[in-house]
């Protein structure tokens, strides 16, 4: 008689929504692996038996695609084909109790901040040696570097601070033992993450300590682009601006997400801040940072924007020529403030105003990009692709902005950085050859 042969454990870790959960994932695989256990991020084999899966929660098309990738795992576990569906971020955090009464089959559910539990329950041990260390999910050459979780935030639309609870920065001196750490592995770009960063400091410092951060992760040997994402208007601590001026190792980028151009619609938002303010803001980072790239990222559909409101929004747009630009629709989540007005707006009309924003941005882009033709910009490589190598200039985030092709008939290496002089220009994509 045959007898069935014991299957080693192997587990695959799922990561959905943003770059904070990629990070989250990465810290849980590098305490897997300094465990000695057999792990994989996001294995396309299919040959794990053990699958964890950090979730995203922040908005519907993201709860949807977290719950679509559980039911899967499911479907897997009930076919024999995986042992344990574990589950854990944002979504697990935020729905737990509902969740296990709807996917019983589920093996356990974890919040976004019960690593050392999610860990026993995998039979591995919290490595405290481990803390600052991290292997990467992305390509060697750039990480993410989460310098604070949590939001204080009284955003009415918002739904992080249930997830991710109140700001907790993490200290300087552990933020430089990670980048150190990072970049004696090859990593040669930082992006600078946190549900705020403006906020940085003002729990352990009791002041808005960013730009202290950057000017001492500036002199990391080895990092040449810092990049900040996620910056908060109000309240922006402008001397962040002077590091960046004055640092050439700090990108000439940031991230601002600014949601509206009404005013009566950031009060209705709680935003903390005016129209008129945010251009002040605007104008002040622009020239204090002379070709600096802008991105932000808007809502449109929140309860009671009217027609109005919108175009105040366009026009904002208009003349603001941001040179990166998203649009979400607004998603009515509950426990928030906004849940408790009306959610008034068609998803056909919000999906209108959508399309309207992004064809402007489309077409400002586009002026923007013709204006590059000619110019030769410093490129960081990522990967290959068809026929062409592909990278980003310092004006470009990874995953959500402009590229820059180069044919693979000039050969570069990835994970280097080459100066490429531009000669074509679409909406989003800038197409050039490499110089010496």
């Amino acid at each position: 008689m045959k007898t069935k042969g014991i299957r080693l454990n192997k587990i695959n870790i799922v990561t959905l929504g943003c770059s904070k959960n990629l990070v989250d994932s990465e810290m849980l695989y590098t305490q897997l692996r300094g465990n000695g256990m057999d792990v994989t991020h996001e294995s396309k084999k299919d040959d794990a038996n053990i699958v964890v899966i950090n979730t995203c929660g922040f908005i519907d098309n993201a709860k949807e695609e977290s719950i679509n990738t559980i039911l899967r795992y499911v479907d897997a576990k009930d076919a024999g084909v995986v042992d344990k569906v574990y589950v854990t971020g944002c979504l697990s955090h935020r729905y737990k109790d509902e969740l296990e009464v709807e996917m019983p089959t589920v093996d356990a559910w974890f919040g976004t901040n019960e690593l050392p539990r999610l860990l026993k329950t995998l039979r591995a041990d919290y490595k405290h040696e481990l803390v600052g260390e991290r292997l990467l999910t992305t390509p060697a050459h750039y990480a993410y570097l989460k310098i604070a979780e949590g939001c204080d935030r009284p955003c009415s639309f918002c739904a992080i601070p249930l997830m991710r609870g109140s700001h907790i920065s993490r200290p300087i001196d552990e933020l430089l033992t990670e980048a150190r750490s990072l970049a004696r592995r090859g990593t040669k770009e930082l992006i600078l993450i946190a549900q705020d960063l403006t906020y940085y400091g003002l729990d352990l410092y009791k002041k808005r300590n960013l730009a202290d951060l950057i000017n001492q992760l500036t002199d990391v040997s080895g990092i040449d682009w810092i990049r900040l994402q996620y910056a908060y208007p109000s309240g922006f601590p402008l001397e962040v601006l002077d590091v960046m001026r004055n640092r050439p190792n700090v990108c000439n980028y940031l991230d601002m997400p600014l949601q509206t151009g009404s005013t009566e619609l950031l009060k209705l938002m709680r935003r903390g801040i005016t129209r008129e303010k945010t251009e002040g803001l605007i104008q002040t980072i622009r020239e204090r940072v002379p070709n600096i790239t802008l991105r932000t990222t808007l809502i449109v559909g929140h309860p009671g924007e009217t027609n109005a409101m919108f175009e105040e929004t366009y026009d904002f747009v208009e003349r603001m020529r941001f040179d990166r630009l998203g649009v979400f629709t607004y998603s009515h989540e509950e426990n928030t403030h906004s849940f408790s007005m009306p959610d008034d707006i068609s998803d056909d009309v919000k999906q209108e105003r959508a399309d309207a924003l992004m064809e402007l941005q489309q077409g400002i882009s586009h002026e923007l990009n013709q204006q590059k033709v000619g110019r030769t910009y410093k490129v960081l490589f990522d990967r290959k692709e068809g026929g062409y190598f592909i990278g980003r200039t310092e004006a470009d985030s990874p995953e959500v902005d402009n590229e820059v092709l180069v044919p693979a008939s000039q050969y570069v290496r990835l994970g280097d950085f080459a100066n490429v002089r531009i000669h074509r220009a679409e909406e989003f994509d800038l197409y050039g050859e490499v110089v010496v």
